[in-house]
């Protein structure tokens, strides 16, 4: 028969002190920011693959027009709901970096496990895009101003902005210019000529032709301006939606 002289838990009570109630307490909170963190990477992740889609995947895909105008404005949906839900909820102004990093995670994971374990495309194809830079920003006009109306106007536009500047650095590399078998190409091109995907047909590579050029060349600031634009847009709709996911309902007495 053994002897112990901890004290059991008071009649009627599951926990033996009020400093087992926090710690209980404590770890349910961090369980539920843990799993709030896996539905925003899975949601936002599924969001971006579908609508964005070879535009993120493959670094041939990554050109100077139709890339820097269709994913800042296909990643801006889930980062203007986050910062509506955690600024009208709980006043904090980190919901689209917290959503952005979600996204990353889950795109790393994606990239190492299915493109490279599965079907062995080196990560130079397929490393995804830049988009914390672009959630800095937007986060910190939003904790400047304290209005969602000046974030949808200057923070949406430096959100489209800055996408092409976050990502060069690590793009520049891949647009070296190379002459194969007679043909001028990049190194992007080249990567992606080498490793064939099937399902992906050859009017889809054709993306640096269009009328930007009437421009006067300057293909990347227009596309840059145009997707901030529609970030507004985007800005203004998908902030209500937020908040009306994020809005709390209360039943009369004589309703329950």
């Amino acid at each position: 028969m053994s002897i112990t002289t901890e004290a059991a838990a008071p009649v009627g009570k599951a926990w033996k002190s009020k400093e087992e109630f926090l710690g209980c307490v404590i770890l349910t909170d961090w369980i539920l920011l843990f799993v709030l963190f896996l539905v925003l990477l899975g949601s936002y992740h599924i969001h971006y693959m579908l609508l964005a889609g070879d535009w993120d995947f493959w670094i041939d895909f990554k050109d100077r027009r139709m890339w820097p105008t269709v994913a800042p404005i296909v990643a801006m949906c889930f980062a203007a709901a986050a910062q509506s839900f955690f600024w009208t909820r709980f006043r904090l102004p980190f919901g689209a970096t917290v959503v952005t990093l979600a996204l990353l995670v889950g795109e790393w994971i994606n990239r190492y496990d299915n493109f490279w374990g599965w079907t062995f495309f080196p990560i130079s194809l397929v490393f995804p895009s830049a988009l914390i830079p672009m959630a800095f920003w937007l986060d910190v006009v939003l904790l400047l101003s304290g209005s969602w109306l000046v974030t949808a106007l200057l923070g949406s536009l430096g959100w489209g902005l800055l996408f092409y500047p976050s990502n060069w650095p690590v793009l520049a590399q891949y647009h070296q210019a190379a002459e194969v078998d007679g043909v001028l190409l990049t190194l992007a091109d080249l990567i992606g000529f080498n490793y064939v995907r099937t399902g992906t047909p050859e009017y889809i590579r054709m993306i640096e032709r269009g009328t930007l050029r009437t421009f006067g060349k300057d293909v990347v600031p227009v596309a840059a301006f145009f997707s901030g634009f529609v970030s507004m847009l985007v800005y203004f709709l998908w902030w209500h939606f937020g908040k009306w996911f994020a809005r709390t309902d209360y039943l009369a007495n004589d309703e329950i």
